[in-house]
């Protein structure tokens, strides 16, 4: 498996967030204070570029609330959904505070390896939640109504990895639940992927899908 430092949060600034946008940063770039959004999508096939860039990214320190309709491009499609950060005063005398950062999406569809020999995958939920307070953090994943992968474990553990693959055996992608990363260095904050998805040299195809993602730092 690949490693699981904090990689692919995003581009730069506030659009820094676990798998919402396809990219890198810098190892010591901070965790944000609260994000999450349903997801992107950016790979190309047949020499076309697919790009979904992030769908309903909310953010806790500028945009509270968030939501998206159906977004479809060849091969890929989210059915849309909403996504809430918010930061909550537990102790006005100390300035003491929480963060949720939640993201809750429907309908996700990769028909991207049916060209290929491989399945159409569909995801009928998904949601990606992340809590921040000042004792730490915590993030949590799930996805319901997965088809398309055959033999997938009910419940599916975190971290878990899927391979699909032709009759043939070829490799054409791997699937990853529950993806969670911590910063390196560490400082307190984690990130989650509700799914994400990286096509191999065998499809023909070359990047990523992220299915719901959020992140959080710990609360000053």
């Amino acid at each position: 498996m690949r490693n699981v430092k904090l990689r692919r949060l995003g581009l730069t600034g506030s659009m820094l967030a676990a798998g919402l946008l396809i990219g890198s940063v810098p190892a010591q770039a901070a965790t944000p204070a609260g994000v999450a959004g349903l997801g992107s999508a950016k790979f190309t096939s047949n020499g076309q570029t697919i790009e979904i860039p992030a769908q309903a990214f909310c953010n806790v320190d500028g945009t509270p609330n968030a939501s998206s309709g159906v977004v479809s491009q060849p091969g890929v499609s989210f059915g849309g959904g909403t996504s809430t950060c918010t930061r909550t005063v537990v102790n006005p005398a100390t300035h003491v505070t929480t963060t949720k950062s939640a993201a809750l999406g429907r309908n996700f569809q990769l028909s991207a390896l049916m060209s290929v020999g491989g399945p159409r995958i569909r995801i009928n939920s998904y949601r990606a939640t992340c809590v921040g307070r000042r004792a730490g953090t915590v993030a949590n994943w799930g996805v319901s109504g997965v088809t398309g992968l055959a033999g997938l474990p009910q419940p599916i553990p975190t971290g878990f990895v899927y391979q699909v693959k032709k009759a043939d055996g070829t490799l054409l992608a791997t699937f990853i639940f529950g993806e969670r990363f911590l910063p390196n260095p560490p400082d307190g904050g984690i990130a989650v992927n509700s799914v994400h998805i990286v096509f191999e040299k065998g499809s023909g195809i070359s990047g990523e899908v992220m299915v719901g993602a959020a992140a959080c730092a710990k609360a000053p």
